[in-house]
């Protein structure tokens, strides 16, 4: 089919659409085909090689931001992405996601234990990462179920995607997150299925986990915790959550009924791998932020450009100055 379409008329409609700006309507009258065959036109002439694309280098990573952030903070790594003004949440989670997956992914190594977390930002982040297949990762879910609706952004299925994209198994936490009746959690903590999904997590070489506010939580937004809860939360002193576990601004975790209540991974055994990546968008946790990297919780960081202005901002460093756009000249 392709060969009836000479490369004379297909440089003809390059010609037209790339260069002179033509609508695919008045292309199809020049070349004389129908407007739906217009884009197989141009589709074969790239095929050709008679038209081809270059798009200029494109750094999506805001450097200066990095290194004052490793200066300020003593992460081990920082990735800020940089991110146009105003886009919707969803956007800037999408955008973080696409371009950061594939750094965060030349960090983990083949023969990993990744403990995981849920979270929309991560979700995006996994989902983009290259369909390797073949690093034989063990990825673990490093806190329960929130409740048993579970979504895309839950960590049970993300764990599953990224075990399917990059390779390995994936080993569920299969309780809730929250069991009130401290008796219950106990029985439930000596039985050997959740016991070698705490060994796991106990040796694994990376975390990918969310950070949490009071008034930004999944516990919240799903009804786990009241707003009783969160104002006795509040009053024990917690700034920031990371599975489920509340702490303050020293990243100690609070002295609340939810600590001997919340199933997930400890924050000792956080703060004993080797590389945690907090995975975040949006400039509402910069407390919450500066608390866990305080507390030795997070070890890099992966976070969009507001949000990396907020959490120097929040430390009392001054961001760098954006440059401003050249006057016209007459």
């Amino acid at each position: 089919m392709q060969n009836i379409y000479s490369d004379e008329r297909l440089r003809l409609a390059a010609r037209l659409y790339y260069v002179d700006g033509f609508g695919q309507n008045e292309v199809a009258k020049f070349t004389k085909v129908s407007q739906a065959k217009v884009s197989r036109l141009l589709a074969l002439a790239r095929e050709r090689g008679i038209v081809r694309i270059t798009v200029a280098d494109y750094d999506p990573r805001h450097k200066e931001l990095e290194a004052r952030m490793l200066e300020r903070f003593g992460l081990k790594q920082v990735v800020v992405i940089k991110a146009i003004e105003g886009l919707a949440a969803a956007d800037l989670r999408r955008a973080v996601g696409h371009l950061a997956a594939p750094i965060v992914d030349g960090w983990i190594q083949s023969r990993d234990i990744v403990a995981l977390a849920g979270g929309r930002t991560i979700h995006e982040l996994v989902r983009q990462m290259p369909e390797l297949r073949s690093k034989s990762l063990t990825i673990v879910q490093a806190m329960g179920s929130v409740d048993s609706n579970v979504n895309a952004f839950d960590a049970p299925e993300v764990g599953r995607i990224m075990a399917q994209r990059l390779g390995g198994t994936f080993l569920a936490f299969n309780t809730p997150a929250y069991i009130p009746e401290k008796q219950a959690r106990n029985a439930l903590l000596k039985l050997e299925q959740v016991r070698g999904v705490q060994e796991q997590l106990s040796r694994a070489q990376m975390a990918l986990v969310g950070v949490g506010t009071l008034e930004n939580s999944v516990f919240v937004e799903r009804g786990a915790l009241q707003p009783a809860d969160v104002a006795a939360l509040r009053q024990a002193g917690a700034v920031g959550e990371i599975c489920g576990r509340f702490f303050n601004e020293v990243g100690e975790e609070c002295d609340t009924m939810w600590k001997d209540s919340v199933m997930s991974i400890t924050l000792d055994q956080l703060r004993s791998i080797p590389q945690v990546v907090g995975v975040v968008s949006g400039s509402d946790r910069a407390g919450a932020l500066r608390a866990a990297i305080a507390g030795n919780l997070l070890k890099s960081l992966v976070i969009d450009e507001g949000g990396a202005e907020a959490l120097l901002a929040s430390a009392g460093v001054e961001p760098p100055q954006k440059p401003k756009p050249k006057k016209k000249t007459k």
